[in-house]
Order: structure tokens, then sequence, then C-alpha cells
């Protein structure tokens, strides 16, 4: 699938992960008021932050469909990773919110138990972002994107998040008053956890990271092609969803351009088909065994 129509499809995995966490929110919020849970009401919050951040995921897709221009000669696939990166630190300011009201609400000594009411809309709540999670994740799987996955993450933490809420508004119950704003606790500490997740991955592809196993991989392919004798050098960085290899090997130096051009081919269509890699540099170097 070429990488422009993978980051459409993305983005409408973006606009399910929207429409579901408006939905959710306002439910939420509404009932949390209603039921006096804090757990729920901090659930809410978080889906309200996740709105925003899905914006900005489908932001940066939109962007990144963007064709080379005159100042971005390589596109505007980076575009999908920054959105990711500035997901991360809406979670972030959320998590250390949410954090903050638990604590307040965890040492009140006037605590009663919310309604079940709350607890009942955070366990419906879970299963709808359980099946948007794996909609998403399917589709980021699919097209490649790295924030449809980022998007996917979160849906999946909500959806264990609002699990939590149940939990915690069925133990207050039993006169457990405390179980509501601990929950709202632990669900604020997984915001914080999911954030620095995405925060992490996006920093270290902005920063020309790359795992160091997939780039083995990437060389055993290329190794394995007729007429490449040796690989001198080999590396790859992330744009966006698309990966850019710049690898130097060594031909047999009695080969032709037409036929050292021939084996380039070879690789470059060998990384589509096996590593779904689009954009290979390939510098060829004579292999100085073979001149003995």
């Amino acid at each position: 699938m070429d990488v422009y129509a993978n980051l459409k499809q993305g983005e409408r995995g973006v606009w399910v992960s929207i429409i579901a966490y408006v939905c959710c929110s306002l439910v939420k919020v509404g009932v949390a008021l209603a039921a006096g849970s804090e757990a729920l009401l901090a659930d809410g919050l978080n889906n309200t932050t996740d709105v925003v951040a899905s914006v900005a995921v489908l932001i940066g897709l939109r962007i990144s469909r963007k064709p080379p221009d005159h100042d971005h000669p390589y596109g505007h696939f980076r575009a999908e990773t920054i959105s990711a990166l500035v997901a991360s630190f809406i979670m972030l300011a959320v998590g250390i919110e949410v954090l903050s009201r638990a604590i307040s609400s965890l040492f009140n000594p006037e605590m009663k138990a919310p309604d079940m009411l709350a607890g009942w809309t955070a366990l419906a709540t879970a299963a709808v972002m359980f099946g948007v999670y794996r909609y998403n994740r399917r589709l980021a799987r699919a097209t490649h994107s790295q924030g449809l996955m980022a998007a996917a993450e979160d849906n999946r933490s909500d959806a264990l998040v609002s699990v939590g809420t149940f939990a915690g508004v069925a133990g207050a119950q039993f006169q457990l008053h405390w179980l509501d704003p601990l929950t709202a606790l632990v669900v604020g500490g997984i915001i914080l956890k999911t954030a620095w997740s995405i925060f992490r991955e996006a920093a270290h592809r902005l920063t020309d990271g790359f795992d160091r196993g997939e780039l083995e991989a990437l060389r055993s392919t290329i190794a394995q092609i007729p007429g490449v004798k040796d690989i001198k050098d080999i590396k790859a960085r992330y744009h966006g969803s698309s990966v850019l290899v710049d690898v130097v090997i060594h031909v047999d130096p009695r080969l032709n351009v037409t036929e050292s051009h021939t084996i380039t081919e070879d690789i470059e269509a060998r990384m589509r088909a096996a590593h779904n890699v689009n954009a290979v540099h390939i510098h060829i170097e004579p292999d100085e065994r073979s001149q003995r």
C-alpha cells in the first residue's frame, strides 16, 4: 500500500477514537458528578484530554500527507511523529492533574461511597474502548502508522483504566470508601506511564534512533541478494511511518554499470517485500578481494 494511502487509512482510525472519546467523556463526567465518584471523574477527564491528543495525531497525519515542497524535499512525514510527541505532553499534564485530585480526595475525612451507576458506566465504556483499541491496533499494523499505534495504546490504557474505575466504585460499596480515590490515583499513574512510553518512542525516532535488532534483520536480507559480496556499512532511520535505509555494498569490480544497477534493483525489491521499506539509498564499491 502507498505511504500516502496508509496515512489516509490512519486518519480513519483517529476519527473512530475521537468519536468514542467524546461520547465516553460526556457520559463519564455527567454520571461522575451525579454519582459523586472521583475515580469516574478522573476517567472522564482522561478521555476529555484524549480528544485533544487524538486531534493532535489527526493534524499530524494530515500534515504528513502533504507532498514534498521546496523546503521539505523529503516530504512532511515526521509531522506524524511530532503529533505523537504532542499527545504525550497532553497526557502528562492530565496525569499530574488526576494525581493531584486523587491525593486530595484520598485524605478527605468526609468521603462517601459513590453510586454504583458510576461503576456500571465505567464497565460499559471499558468495553467500548477495548473495541476501539483492537480496531486501531489492526489498522496501525496494516498501515505502519506510529501516530495511530500511539492512539491505539492510549485506547487500551483507557479501557484498563475504566475497568479499574469499576473495581474502585464497586469496592467502595462495602464501606471501603478510600477505594474510589485510590483508583483515581492508579488511573493517574497509568496515564503518566502511557505518556512516558509514547514520549520515549517518539523522541527516539526524532533523534534518528533505530532498533539494532531490526537493523540486523535489514542487513541479513541485503546480504542474501545475489551479487552482494559484502556490506561495508548500513544505517536506518524513521521518517514518520516510513523507514529510510542507507547501505554501502561491495560488488565484483568486473561488473558493468547495468549489472551493478540490477543488483540495486533487487535490493530495493527485496526490502519492499520483506520489510515494507520503500526508500533505500545504495552506494556501490568494488570488492577488493575480487581484484586479487
